[in-house]
């Protein structure tokens, strides 16, 4: 049966005799089309149907103008059977079996969409005078007038008469899409609501009556569970999950139901229909309608004045009532779809025998595709060819479609309608497990990681318009996890890794407060993912099987966002798992005598720099060994450094080519000196350093303090300055504890850890305070005792007053100028304690790893003079033992790894007057140049006396 009323219609469409429809008793029409009716549309000015068969038939209800009925005209169709119909003023776009889309112009002529051929199209919809397809892999198409930034194009773009993609929504899995007179909206499968186009009166919800020209996500509908929108000429309706209906936008004649006729900016909830469990909703051009299934009811509300809300009168209402129904209808009539279009009403309820179509339901049509047990189980049959073409066709489909992924996998109950950049609204044990299935059949994973790889990654933007398109991020490490099992995926990882630094800095903080509320076991497989990658690529640079530069960058900017975010997480993992233990080899590697690998650590973050650009540019700096850091400060200060370049040091009056060995014993005198400033003080508990607090923190002194530090990391040159590991926590963005304080003040923290041990008792009699040296540590810490409820936090304010409030300044200074000195920012890739060791070397020494690496020049290592050589250094004490690497190496201090890093090359030196000669170090190669000693006596004199008188360089 089919009911109508309002705007003076054709009786019965012209599907029925006029005389057969009953029109008596009610002010609703009523009859029983003769065919099945599978689907029926209503436009401004033309309402069509779907016969039984697929073929269509549209009616003018407007002819040049006036209020005028045409004949029903069946369309030529081409063959073509359609299952959706969607009408807008004077067209109409027809979606037929198999994705094609036709549009029938104001002649009642049908062209197909060529534009749209072949991509699968599962909805339509028709504005006034636009039109959107969405396709089954997620791609929204709009088209036709943007004089209201309709199309959600951008503004100021013209009108097009073809279909264009809505580059936009790229990512989001769409469930539904709707058309007003002149706005549009776009639904997500996890609730979102996106608006654009036409707002004059509110009918974006977006709380003002400004026109959007892109997608706008509307914020007050989030986490509402939305499942479906219906659009007026001026207003909007959406209908919850629950059956809630919220209405916005025109309330000029009541359409809202708000009880006024006000409009309104934001979604409200219509509170009569509250707890009514809403099922459909429908929008006329001034009319809504909602059905509740449940009593089989249809309330209406707005514009009467055509009868079209069948309440017998022609009047405006503003409040949901129950539409009369004829006396003639069956009180436990099923309605199996609402219709509120133009100025005209209709309700459809099929025979006991008659099935409606699928848009009927409260979801009325599917969305974007999703991955499901289902597919895959078909994918990984074994096939033939045919069969296998297929599948392969589909898997193309799905993996190169983002917003098909995104739409996979969502948790089953209704917290995926909880989405957002707290929430991912994923159940990653799904997409653990669909991946494992994929991975049983290996042409199926290697066809998902070639569409993977060349196709979806490649597509992702650096924006999204919502968390949902976030989603792809934490699914694909599952895929790259059952392919690293087989060693595979190294490349898929590092195409991730990219496409992750892509990300604008707003979307960006966004995936990483998802990664922060991330299962702790998928977001220690992500970590493993890219750490595994990351040792792969720096072990192979590390012994030049490969150039992978690029490759290694991306991967390690990941890993850092994935650390910084590690403490923030309830259940982070431990710091080890994101340590490279290979960065030792990594810095250690390159040959002395090579100069690209001496300028490796230079160009690390400047990958798009040709080496020959740097090749002859550099700092030259000239010192007096016994100033050296008063004339370092002097020449940044009056003549500053390109900080990018290698540096050349030359002291004073000494001979020798800096090749690296100079400007490390630079650094060591430089770190010698620095100890001494009185921009530093030293802990009289450990003998560590940290700023002076009484030094102003507007003195260059530490800022230039802060350059050479930075200069000696970038240099790839050790001088342990003596700060304690809180700094390199600070430079890294991390805050000290209680037990940064126990590095650097042992005896001070001790006592802390008493205040937080104590009795109640005992802390009385402490008489404490929040204060510190006579500073409040808040306000009116004088008057505030320390007691066993506010300890922590005083323990707290006491360990921040240390090491920042009270340095702020001078830390300030001292990390401006660390950035500058270093300005290729590869510091900020590494833990807190690699930095340090970075900077400073280790003090580890396995002395028999020295001889273990040396190797030897005109002799061999059974030869006596090398024999006796070794004999001597063994004796020798270990301050005369770390002398001797000074003397060859310019400083004591090791890189990460310890003496088996280091190079170590003795030269046999055949000549007359050999025992009069001593050894000489050439320090930038690692070479010892020793005589042919007649006796090992004589070689330890000479030995000793080298190392011990070995600060002028090039003199002896």
């Amino acid at each position: 049966m089919l009911c109508y009323c309002g705007e003076a219609v054709c009786a019965g469409f012209g599907l029925i005799k006029p005389d057969s429809v009953n029109t008596a008793t009610s002010a609703i029409s009523f009859f029983h089309p003769k065919s099945k009716i599978w689907d029926l549309a209503h436009g401004k000015n033309l309402i069509g149907f779907i016969r039984g068969d697929g073929n269509v038939s549209v009616m003018k209800l407007h002819i040049d103008g006036e209020v005028k009925c045409g004949k029903l005209k069946s369309l030529d169709l081409k063959k073509a059977k359609i299952r959706v119909i969607s009408c807008g003023e004077d067209h109409a776009l027809l979606l037929a079996y198999g994705g094609n889309v036709l549009f029938m112009d104001k002649s009642n002529i049908c062209r197909p969409v060529r534009d749209l051929s072949g991509r699968n199209v599962i909805q339509i919809a028709c504005g006034d005078q636009h039109f959107m397809a969405l396709t089954n892999d997620g791609q929204l198409f709009t088209w036709g007038q943007n004089s209201s930034g309709q199309l959600g194009l951008g503004k100021g773009e013209p009108s097009s008469v073809s279909p264009q993609p809505l580059k936009s929504l790229c990512g989001i899995p769409l469930a539904q899409i709707s058309a007003g007179g002149d706005h549009s909206f776009a639904l997500s499968l996890s609730g979102a609501v996106f608006g654009w186009g036409r707002n004059s009166a509110g009918q974006l919800g977006l709380g003002d009556c400004e026109d959007r020209y892109f997608p706008t996500c509307v914020s007050n509908l989030s986490k509402k569970k939305t499942v479906f929108i219906a659009c007026g000429e001026e207003h909007t309706a959406t209908l919850s999950k629950g059956g809630t209906v919220f209405t916005f936008g025109l309330g000029r004649y009541g359409q809202l139901g708000h009880n006024s006729f006000r409009d309104e900016l934001c979604p409200r909830v219509v509170a009569e229909l509250w707890g009514s469990k809403v099922s459909q909703i429908s929008c006329g051009r001034h009319h809504t309608l909602a059905l509740v299934g449940s009593s089989k009811t249809i309330y209406s509300f707005g514009c009467g004045e055509q009868g079209q809300l069948g309440n017998g009168q022609r009047t405006n209402q503003c409040v949901p009532l129950p539409v009369c129904l004829p006396p003639e209808c069956d009180p436990g009539q099923t309605f199996g779809k609402i219709i509120a279009g133009g100025n005209v009403s209709v309700a459809c309820s099929p025979r006991q025998d008659e099935e409606l179509h699928s848009i009927s339901k409260t979801s009325p049509c599917k969305g974007t595709s999703v991955l499901h047990d289902e597919i895959i189980d078909r994918w990984i049959l074994e096939c033939d060819s045919k069969t296998w073409g297929r599948a392969k066709r589909e898997i193309t489909k799905m993996f190169s479609s983002a917003s098909c992924i995104n739409g996979s996998f969502t948790d089953k109950s209704d917290k995926h309608y909880k989405t957002s950049s707290e929430q991912s609204g994923l159940d990653l044990a799904l997409a653990r497990l669909a991946f494992e299935k994929l991975a049983k059949r290996d042409t199926v994973l290697t066809e998902v990681q070639k569409v993977v790889e060349k196709a979806l990654l490649p597509s992702l933007g650096s924006t999204t318009a919502g968390a949902e398109a976030l989603r792809i991020y934490l699914i694909l490490p599952e895929l790259l996890r059952v392919l690293n099992k087989q060693q595979r995926g190294t490349w898929l990882t590092v195409s991730l890794a990219s496409a992750i630094l892509n990300l604008d800095p707003d979307t960006s903080d966004d995936l990483m407060r998802l990664w922060t509320r991330l299962p702790y076991y998928y977001y220690r497989t992500l970590v493993k993912t890219f750490h595994s990658v990351s040792v792969n690529f720096m072990t192979q640079l590390t012994t030049k099987i490969c150039d992978y530069w690029k490759e290694l960058c991306s991967i390690l900017g990941v890993l850092q966002k994935l650390y910084t975010i590690n403490n923030q997480r309830v259940t982070g993992i431990s710091d080890e798992c994101f340590y490279i233990k290979e960065v030792g080899d990594f810095f250690v590697s390159s040959d002395p005598q090579d100069e690209q690998g001496m300028n490796i650590f230079r160009n690390f973050m400047l990958l798009q720099l040709e080496e020959h650009i740097l090749r002859g540019c550099e700092n030259q700096l000239l010192v007096n060994r016994e100033t050296a850091l008063a004339d370092t400060f002097t020449r940044l200060k009056t003549n500053p450094l390109d900080y990018s370049l290698p540096l050349k040091v030359t002291f004073l009056l000494e001979d020798g080519l800096d090749y690296g060995g100079v400007q490390k014993e630079f650094f060591t005198l430089l770190g010698q000196e620095i100890k001494a400033t009185s921009a530093v003080q030293a802990s009289e508990d450990s003998g560590l350093l940290w700023f002076n607090t009484e030094t102003s923190g507007s003195t260059d002194e530490l800022y230039y303090i802060g350059v050479i530090c930075g200069m000696a990391f970038s240099n790839h040159c050790y001088m342990n300055v003596g700060f304690p590991l809180a700094l390199f926590k600070k430079l890294l963005g991390q805050s000290p504890t209680l037990r940064d304080l126990e590095e650097l003040s042992p005896v001070e923290a001790r006592s802390l850890r008493n205040v937080l041990m104590e009795d109640e008792d005992v802390l009385e009699e402490l008489c404490l305070d929040f204060t510190m040296k006579g500073t409040d540590l808040i306000p009116n810490g004088r008057k505030i005792p320390v007691t066993k409820v506010n300890r922590q936090k005083y323990v707290d304010l006491y360990v921040d007053f240390v090491f920042n409030k009270s340095v702020e300044c001078q830390f300030k200074e001292f990390a401006r100028g660390f950035s500058d000195g270093n300005p290729w920012k590869v510091w900020s890739l590494f833990l807190p304690d690699e930095v340090r060791d970075l900077l400073y070397g280790t003090a580890q020494y396995e002395w028999n790893e020295l001889r273990k690496c040396a190797t030897y020049e005109n002799c061999g290592a059974s030869d006596e003079l090398i024999q006796n050589f070794w004999t001597v250094f063994f004796e020798l004490s270990e301050e005369n033992q770390k002398k001797f690497l000074t003397f060859m190496y310019g400083s004591a201090r090791l890189p990460l790894g310890g003496l088996s890093q280091l190079h170590l090359k003795i030269v046999r030196c055949v000549c007359a007057d050999a025992d009069d000669r001593f050894p000489v170090a050439q320090t930038c190669f690692g070479t010892l140049n020793l005589p042919n000693y007649s006796n090992i006596h004589i070689l330890q004199d000479k030995l000793v006396h080298a190392i011990t008188f070995c600060e002028v360089f090039g003199n002896m």
